[in-house]
């Protein structure tokens, strides 16, 4: 059972405490509390746990802090709709809104290689008014004998810049809870001149001890990747594993499915979803074309396949864009050949505003339309 509190019920308040007083004493039920800060108000929501079934809903619809019942039958307890389009979403990191409605554009390095790429690299965001980037410092790979990123030892410099350069929010892949203390501790030592959305990636989607470890910080949001070849409803309960141990700051991300069927692409583009996961949670959506593609080779119309894949997914609704470039691709260190250059930023950001306004154009369209 979900209780919906009034809008920014005070924890100090008799209301609170006389709600709180009751379902502390009801028997064999877990009492699970989270909130929903929005840009305009924050909610707090009350998750029922354990033999709720008895529970006279009208009852605990009178008890003074609460505005709202619903009974859950779904899976995706926290994170789902539950038939109820009211439902809060979204939230607010380091002075960038994150929602179902909005948009924000990741583009950066996907692995990091040295100061000099990273410093162009912001140099160009910064130009072209971004806040936000993808930098990797730890990177999981197939093969052992390939770079595995640099980890701890780029953090202090690539938060620098990224302080230097007006960056708010770094997407940063973590594969051990010990990367969370290290981002820590390097943004603490930085002065914490950015902030950082702890991205976790296709291979560790089922890692349920690192989802846990991950779910009960609170600093951080998180981007969790749909895995490799599993089902979406299983990868949405991975994202259900964050809110259920605290962190309901999630944002899911479509990188494509891995099969054969996708070639010659890396992987099957699955951005279809974007209204499914939509529709089951309140999560935003992000898709990820270069790691979709894996190519930045053009159609006869010009176009790259990576910039064709994100209009897919933006005319579809996505509201994040994580995506690959490098000042010089043929010498990155991990993914040159799907990395888009920093001189092709403009144009790439002018043609994702055109997606964006259409998609919303398209809402207009069908606004009218019957359920």
């Amino acid at each position: 059972m979900l209780l919906i509190l009034h809008p920014d019920t005070p924890r100090d308040s008799e209301e609170y405490r006389q709600t709180m007083s009751f379902l502390d004493n009801l028997e064999n039920v877990e009492v699970r509390v989270h909130d929903v800060s929005g840009s305009q108000q924050t909610l707090t929501e009350l998750y029922l746990i354990g033999d709720t079934k008895a529970l006279d809903a009208e009852t605990i619809r009178a008890l003074p802090a609460v505005e709202r019942v619903i009974r859950i039958s779904d899976d995706y307890r926290i994170l789902g709709r539950h038939r109820y389009a009211g439902r809060q979403s979204g939230f607010d990191y380091n002075g960038v809104h994150f929602d179902q409605d909005n948009l924000n554009v990741f583009a950066g390095l996907c692995a990091v290689d040295n100061p000099e790429n990273v410093e162009e690299t912001l140099r160009v965001l910064k130009a072209n008014g971004q806040v936000c980037t993808r930098m990797g410092a730890y990177k999981p790979r197939t093969n052992p004998y390939s770079f595995q990123g640099h980890g701890s030892g780029c953090l202090p410099w690539v938060f620098e810049l990224a302080g230097k350069y007006g960056i708010r929010v770094i997407a940063m892949e973590v594969t051990h809870e010990a990367h969370v203390q290290e981002i820590d501790q390097a943004l603490a030592e930085a002065g914490q001149p950015t902030g950082v959305m702890l991205q976790v990636g296709t291979r560790n989607t089922q890692n349920f001890e690192l989802l846990k470890a991950i779910g009960r910080q609170s600093t951080y949001p998180v981007l969790l990747k749909r895995g490799f070849g599993i089902t979406l409803n299983e990868s949405l309960n991975a994202a259900e594993y964050l809110a259920y141990e605290g962190n309901a700051n999630v944002i899911f991300c479509l990188r494509g499915m891995k099969t054969e069927a996708g070639n010659p692409h890396r992987n099957m583009v699955d951005f279809a979803h974007i209204p499914v996961v939509k529709r089951l949670t309140r999560m935003p959506v992000c898709i990820d074309p270069s790691h979709s593609v894996g190519t930045r080779d053009k159609a006869p119309d010009g176009l790259s396949d990576i910039v064709h894949a994100t209009a897919q997914g933006l005319i579809a609704g996505a509201n994040m864009v994580l995506v690959d470039f490098h000042p010089n691709p043929e010498k990155a260190l991990v993914d040159g050949p799907q990395a888009l250059l920093p001189s092709e930023l403009p144009q790439f950001l002018e043609d994702v505003q055109l997606c964006h306004d259409t998609y919303q154009k398209r809402r207009a369209i069908w606004a009218g339309s019957e359920d």
